[in-house]
């Protein structure tokens, strides 16, 4: 079930999100203003990946969720989405030991059958490898669009009224928050886009119902710990009211 009404973490004089989501914007401009190819923009962007799942640890985050391919990156010519699966495979081979080591638990969601096999078999081995890990959980997002996930979701539960165990009635916001890629863990506290760009971009439609979105004009590639702090105070600054009066909260 999740739990869209949880409390971020008080760490010191700065309330810290307990759920960080990232829409990682601006990798192949990154490139092209360097006259690169846009792969290269995509390698550039793992370094980001690298040292914000670090200072997200640090700052008390407990879960980060970065959007890595959406379904309709699909639709990108053929040779950027093969060198795309390429490194995947490359940054799971490099990083996961290392992730291991520092506590970090990986999960991915998505429509995993649509990836290759051999990224199947690699994304199934370092979730296996984390798994027992109680530090960060950092949730890859690949091969996935908050409208498949709706989708899924909805065809659960329908074999499950067809199949008699569940009503119609019966079903609630709670049971088919179950159904998503990310049950099971609270919704984003904070959504954070780079690139310039001001939408959610088909990024987890239903949990993001009360995340505060904070919009920055940095590439993926140069975003770093100046960048993420600027997020985090900003966060730090909202009142979360859920429905109700500032006096409620307050």
């Amino acid at each position: 079930m999740n739990n869209t009404t949880h409390n971020p973490e008080d760490h010191g004089q700065r309330l810290v999100p307990t759920h960080v989501a990232v829409i990682m914007d601006g990798n192949g401009r990154w490139a092209h203003s360097r006259g690169m190819p846009r792969h290269a923009g995509h390698r550039a962007g793992v370094k980001s990946v690298r040292e914000i799942v670090q200072i997200a640890a640090r700052s008390g985050v407990s879960y980060l969720t970065v959007f890595a391919f959406s379904s309709e990156n699909w639709r990108r010519p053929a040779e950027e989405v093969s060198k795309l699966m390429s490194l995947f495979i490359e940054a799971l081979q490099r990083e996961v030991d290392d992730l291991h080591r520092n506590n970090v638990r990986l999960r991915f969601i998505g429509a995993r059958e649509q990836l290759q096999p051999e990224l199947i078999h690699r994304i199934d081995a370092a979730e296996e490898h984390t798994l027992g890990n109680d530090g960060l959980t950092l949730i890859v997002a690949a091969a996935y669009g908050g409208r498949w996930d709706l989708v899924e979701a909805a065809r659960s539960l329908a074999r499950q009224v067809r199949d008699g165990a569940l009503s119609d009635e019966g079903i609630d916001e709670n049971l088919l928050a179950g159904e998503l890629a990310l049950s099971g863990v609270p919704d984003p506290d904070l959504l954070i886009r780079t690139g310039g760009e001001r939408r959610v971009s088909n990024f987890l439609l239903w949990n993001l119902a009360y995340a505060e979105f904070w919009f920055t004009d940095c590439l993926w590639p140069d975003f770093r710990q100046p960048e993420f702090e600027q997020a985090l105070d900003h966060f730090a600054r909202r009142q979360r009211r859920y429905g109700y009066t500032g006096d409620q909260v307050a």
